[in-house]
């Protein structure tokens, strides 16, 4: 249910409406965030404030800790994960704090609200030889000598070259490209704007499928997108994930999306030796708590070797 929607059900009462609906455009225009995290962080903050009207409350000002801590309790008695209710109490604190700055409530309850700690779990990874042998079965693939082919052949180079979201994939123009210094222009979470580096295999691809492929995918009103669907218009982020699914299936190697291809070329950027802080600036994380996360994977990867090779492990 949408703020539109919120404002004609009856049972709201009308100032939770119009609240609902000016955060949303905090969201949306203030801080320039992705269709899919307006959409998250407005359907929590919409149950948040249907657990304050079963309370008996009409206006933020019976907001406090005890209520979202009573909130949070709710969810977990539903069953929701840790990870999701970790997501719920970030969504409060955000919205509590857009809510104190702004002049709706006094104090702001959601700075002393703690978030349940989430399982940490390691991200799947390819190992390097699986990772030739997709990509070797993607360029076979290509070989049909179709415009879709290329352009898969280019995604996946891409993917794996640079570690970009699927989104960054997705909304890239030919602008963002330099070709002669093989550095793309990404604009990641909140529009920040960061250059990538990319090698020779995704160069040699993505000039082929620029000056060979996508002009014969391009049609009136196709604009500057680097990645074209069958039918002309910029490439979704669905079609991306299915492509990267099937490629990944083809060979005999984990099942991976985009984000597994992401965090294998993080794993491979460290296990050859990049530092930490240059993984975080490629990546486009925040914090570099973020990024860390990769040293786990390699040096599950190298106890591994090492129980497996060393003659006294």
């Amino acid at each position: 249910m949408t703020p539109d929607d919120v404002s004609g059900n009856a049972s709201w009462p009308e100032g939770f409406a119009v609240l609902l609906a000016d955060y949303e455009r905090h969201l949306t225009a203030e801080r320039d965030l992705s269709t899919h995290s307006v959409r998250a962080y407005i359907g929590d903050v919409q149950n948040l404030l249907e657990h304050l009207i079963r309370l008996g409350h009409d206006g933020l000002d019976g907001l406090d800790i005890r209520g979202l801590r009573s909130w949070l309790a709710k969810q977990q008695s539903l069953g929701k994960s840790r990870s999701t209710m970790a997501r719920r109490a970030t969504a409060a604190r955000v919205f509590t704090s857009w809510a104190q700055r702004t002049g709706r409530i006094s104090t702001d309850p959601g700075a002393l609200l703690a978030s349940p700690r989430a399982h940490k779990s390691l991200p799947g990874v390819l190992g390097q030889a699986d990772t030739r042998a997709v990509l070797d079965a993607a360029a076979v693939a290509a070989d049909d000598g179709s415009p879709v082919g290329l352009r898969d052949l280019a995604i996946m180079e891409l993917l794996y070259a640079t570690g970009i979201r699927v989104g960054e994939l997705c909304s890239l123009d030919v602008d963002d490209i330099d070709q002669a210094r093989r550095v793309i222009r990404v604009f990641g979470k909140g529009r920040k704007e960061r250059s990538v580096p990319y090698g020779v295999p995704a160069g040699r691809v993505l000039e082929r499928w620029l000056a060979e492929a996508r002009p014969k995918l391009v049609r009136e009103g196709s604009g500057p997108a680097v990645f074209l669907g069958a039918r002309g218009g910029r490439i979704d982020q669905r079609t991306v994930r299915r492509m990267v699914h099937e490629r990944v299936g083809a060979v005999d190697a984990p099942d991976l999306g985009p984000h597994g291809l992401r965090h294998t070329a993080a794993t491979h950027l460290l296990e050859g030796g990049a530092d930490l802080r240059s993984v975080q600036e490629l990546l486009g994380h925040a914090s570099l708590a973020t990024t860390q996360v990769y040293t786990h994977v390699s040096s599950d990867r190298l106890r591994q070797a090492f129980q497996q090779a060393h003659p006294r492990a």
